[in-house]
């Protein structure tokens, strides 16, 4: 049976938002997938959730990290894990560790790539026994197919797969508290608009 996530049971990992990895979004709007992860981070900002950053490899083809997530999120940007070669990011002992140091057991997911950053370390996550949301609109694939078998995979070990609207309104609660009326905000003023939906 699947509990309620919320700010203070929840942790906010993002994978592999690299600036040159981002390019590797085909499958949706880029604009459309690096708006939604950085309301993410706003998110998980204006509720003081505990945050872990993860990139592989910065001084190949990836880059660094988004920019912006430093301006957002300078702690977690500074304590960003900064892997070696794992594609899986679960395989990385520092990662692991960041997770654990949260003591968060509900974690919200979102990688750079569907296909190759955020589904092996969600499904990791679920078999260690954490319940892991992925959110897909702040991920993308290349390719349609591999986005999909990707999707399919999580879904079959139990990921919830989930958008960046719906995990908002979870996390609010009530428009009408303080925390609902921040993240109220970020959903009129972060989130791509309806011209351009994110999926």
């Amino acid at each position: 049976m699947w509990g309620t996530f919320n700010a203070s049971n929840s942790a906010l990992l993002l994978i592999d938002h690299q600036v040159g990895t981002m390019k590797l979004i085909k499958t949706m709007p880029l604009e459309v997938a690096k708006k939604n992860t950085l309301a993410l981070a706003k998110v998980a900002k204006a509720l003081n959730m505990p945050v872990v950053l993860t990139s592989g490899t910065e001084n190949s083809f990836q880059g660094p990290l988004m920019p912006e997530l430093k301006d957002i999120l300078p702690e977690a940007y500074a304590a960003r894990i900064s892997r070696g070669g794992a594609v899986n990011s679960w395989e990385d002992a520092d990662f692991r560790a960041a997770v654990e140091k949260t003591q968060r057991r509900n974690l919200i997911m979102a990688g750079v790539t569907t296909d190759v950053c955020l589904y092996s370390p969600a499904i990791s996550a679920r078999e260690a026994g954490y319940q892991v949301q992925a959110v897909i609109d702040a991920s993308g694939s290349p390719f349609e197919v591999s986005e999909e078998l990707a999707r399919r995979r999580m879904e079959r070990a139990g990921v919830i797969l989930t958008a960046t609207t719906t995990l908002i309104a979870e996390l609010a609660r009530d428009w009408s508290r303080p925390e609902g009326a921040a993240l109220l905000q970020i959903l009129t003023h972060d989130l791509p608009s309806i011209d351009n939906p994110p999926i």
